[in-house]
């Protein structure tokens, strides 16, 4: 019989990961021609003025979908598109990565404890494949419960880092939603169209987190079920 885990794992995820993908490009180039008055880069600079934010940069950087908030350089690092472009969707992924400026600035909880998790986190990305291929052998040498705990840390962070991330993205499209709202820079249809790109930009890390946790949960039991049978 197959396993219903490798199946999502290796069918399942990959195939709504695709979907989802699909979607989010969609909206994207779907509200991309709905004007707005202002371009990306404006939005970011306002709505960090509007949250006495002055110690952080709006720049440009290449690619697509290259958006991203750098806390450790205090940038937002803006796609050519989304920094020069005057549309609800470059506003909209422009004021979400503004809104990661904010949180960063408020000490937001939950960014703080991702920030915090990246060296775990990297850890972990370097320990898997040994953990997960090499694990009777690791159980041989070093005995269950003490590599059984390391396992788990090492399976389990890229999950744990997934799920603290959700709260973090949601939050920031709250927050840039709500100045969009309260500035009265998109109103009606131009609003409704922030918040479905933001939405759909969301439910990439949600599908992102269910692949590691089915990840997680997929070689954890491998590994484990390998360990018991030595």
């Amino acid at each position: 019989m197959s396993d219903p885990l490798f199946l999502l794992l290796l069918f399942g995820i990959p195939m709504i990961s695709q979907m989802v993908s699909s979607q989010m490009r969609k909206r994207f180039v779907r509200f991309s021609r709905d004007p707005m008055p202002i371009s990306g880069r404006q939005a970011a600079e306002q709505m960090l003025r509007d949250h006495g934010i002055t110690d952080v940069q709006v720049i440009s950087t290449p690619g697509q979908l290259t958006d991203h908030y750098d806390p450790g350089n205090k940038t937002i690092n803006l796609s050519q598109v989304v920094f020069q472009e005057r549309n609800v969707a470059a506003v909209a992924v422009a004021t979400h990565e503004c809104g990661h400026a904010v949180q960063d600035a408020t000490g937001y909880p939950m960014m703080t404890a991702r920030s915090k998790m990246v060296p775990l986190l990297k850890l972990s990305n370097i320990a898997l494949p040994v953990l997960a291929f090499g694990g009777a052998t690791v159980f041989q040498l070093a005995g269950n419960r003490g590599t059984a705990l390391l396992c788990l840390l090492g399976l389990g962070m890229p999950a744990l880092f997934s799920l603290i991330t959700l709260p973090v993205e949601f939050n920031a499209s709250r927050r840039a939603l709500k100045w969009l709202e309260q500035v009265g820079i998109a109103t009606g249809d131009q609003y409704a169209g922030a918040r479905k790109s933001l939405f759909w930009a969301a439910m990439t890390y949600v599908v992102g987190a269910l692949g590691a946790i089915v990840q997680a949960m997929y070689f954890a039991r491998f590994f484990f079920g390998r360990g018991r049978g030595r």
